[in-house]
């Protein structure tokens, strides 16, 4: 049996006298797609954010491939291969397209104390690897990132979290507010980690999104987790419903009834 990279048992995170996450228990498996779902204010942000290290979980445990594990900021999480990617890559748009991939971890050459940042290593690299992942129109490393779409510029934050030995990949709402072609090329990046064995949890409100790529899914709702299945286990509109807390067929079809009369079922 394959031991979790990343598991989560019983965790909940409380704020004051408000709990926003309550025993949560979900694993993260090698070369799998983990989809959570779940409305806004369901509690996927907190979720994340206890993942990634920036919270630390009230009760519970986080483990990290079967050892227990106390992130004490999200350095410690990245130092272990868990890589969190948001909402348009979180690029620095006046920054170049190199820049932005070598954040924090600049190569650099010269003798010490005169280094400087190797530039012309930095955008070999970053074209090379963006490429891999099928932004073949990025051919310079100094174009500066704000130029990129939406979909590039995350195309730019996974293969630097791959580049950089990422393991667990936690992508935060990804295909939010992109368009249909600029979607479909981050679903295709999130396919290519999974088959490069990393784990990725795709956490989005989209559910078509997350069945076209899901392996396994947990839906949340108010900080708990009202549901986990596999792949084809529920379908969408079981799922859409579960996210509503249930009242999404009530209310479609009082609004139903109120056009065309009551709905009539044998």
């Amino acid at each position: 049996m394959t031991t979790p990279l990343l598991k989560l048992a019983q965790v909940s995170k409380q704020f004051g006298g408000n709990y926003a996450l309550t025993d949560i228990s979900i694993e993260v498996n090698p070369g799998e797609v983990l989809c959570l779902l779940g409305d806004n204010g369901a509690g996927k942000s907190t979720l994340i954010k206890t993942l990634s290290g920036v919270h630390k979980p009230s009760s519970g445990t986080v483990e990290v491939e079967g050892v227990p594990t106390v992130f004490e900021s999200p350095k410690d999480a990245s130092a272990l291969g868990i890589a969190t990617v948001h909402q348009y890559g979180g690029t620095f748009p006046l920054m170049s397209i190199s820049r932005n991939f070598f954040v924090g971890q600049e190569p650099t050459k010269g003798p010490w104390p005169f280094k400087y940042f190797d530039r012309k290593k930095a955008g070999e690299i970053t074209v090379t690897e963006m490429q891999k992942l099928g932004i073949t129109r990025v051919t310079d490393g100094d174009r500066l990132a704000g130029s990129l779409s939406g979909g590039e510029r995350q195309s730019l934050a996974i293969a630097r979290a791959v580049y950089f030995g990422a393991r667990v990949l936690i992508l935060d709402e990804p295909t939010s507010a992109l368009g249909v072609k600029q979607s479909t090329h981050v679903l295709r990046l999130i396919m290519h980690a999974r088959a490069q064995g990393i784990a990725v949890v795709f956490v989005t409100h989209n559910v078509t999104h997350a069945m076209a790529v899901g392996d396994r899914f947990a839906v949340l709702i108010h900080g708990k987790k009202a549901d986990d299945f596999r792949k084809g286990e529920r379908t969408r509109e079981q799922i859409t419903d579960l996210m509503a807390g249930g009242e999404a067929m009530a209310e479609l079809e009082a609004e139903l009834a109120e056009l065309t009369g009551p709905i009539r079922t044998k």
